[in-house]
Formats: structure tokens, sequence, C-alpha cells
């Protein structure tokens, strides 16, 4: 465990009850967030590559053009 992680540990465990159980919820959430991304990004990989390999050929073939970044 990292000293940061040691310390904001050491912290919450001076909170009072109701307030640890608050943010362990709140940090279980996180993390499942965070794992649910993370299963997302792998299982889209094909298909970003699919994409990238579409925009590449658009902008080869021309059918692209210049972002105005003024325009925006």
């Amino acid at each position: 465990m990292t000293t940061l992680l040691q310390q904001a540990f050491a912290m919450a465990a001076a909170l009072p009850p109701p307030e640890q159980e608050v943010l362990a919820s709140r940090l279980l959430a996180e993390l499942a967030e965070e794992d649910d991304f993370d299963r997302a990004i792998a299982a889209s990989g094909e298909k970003l590559a699919d994409l990238a390999r579409q925009a590449i050929a658009d902008h080869r073939a021309g059918r692209t053009q210049k972002l105005d970044t003024d325009a925006l």
C-alpha cells in the first residue's frame, strides 16, 4: 500500500462510522465504474480499430476536410 493511500485510510478511520460508510460506498462505486470502463474499452478495441481504418481511408480518398477551429 502506498504512503498516500495509508494516509487516506488513516484520515477515513478518524471519521464517524456513518461518514466512513458513505466514503466506503463512494470508493467502491468509483472502483466498480473504473472496472466497467476498462472492460468497455477492452471490448471495443476492434471496433475502434475499424473506425480508425475507415477514417484513414476517408482521408486518403479526399472525403475529409481540415478542421476550422475558429468556427467552433
